[in-house]
């Protein structure tokens, strides 16, 4: 009865590590989603920083390292300069800049 605990026990903490560490969509290795992951929270943490882009309003996702910013901007500008921050950022391979301006 203990190792049937044990065993059970182990078997839901690796299913939950496994859930945490998934790798998705067409990435192929843990390593690419964490610098994926990596990536996105600097984009953000600079969107956060600059006052002139709403962290709030653009979207930012990463995918082997091609970052896909989507969402609204109140200017042409805003949309540029999140444009500039996303390519200047460290590890990004390319942007994908899919923000509207808002009329």
């Amino acid at each position: 009865m203990r190792h049937t605990a044990i065993t059970l026990a182990l078997t839901g903490l690796l299913a939950f590590s496994a859930v945490g560490c998934a790798v998705t969509r067409e990435q192929s290795t843990v390593g690419e989603y964490v610098d994926d992951a990596t990536i996105t929270t600097r984009v953000k943490a600079k969107f956060a920083e600059d006052s002139t882009v709403s962290a709030m309003a653009i979207k930012v996702e990463t995918l082997r390292g091609t970052v896909q910013l989507s969402g609204f901007a109140k200017s042409a500008h805003e949309k540029d300069r999140a444009g500039t921050i996303a390519r200047t950022t460290p590890g990004v391979k390319g942007v994908a800049n899919d923000i509207v301006v808002k009329p």
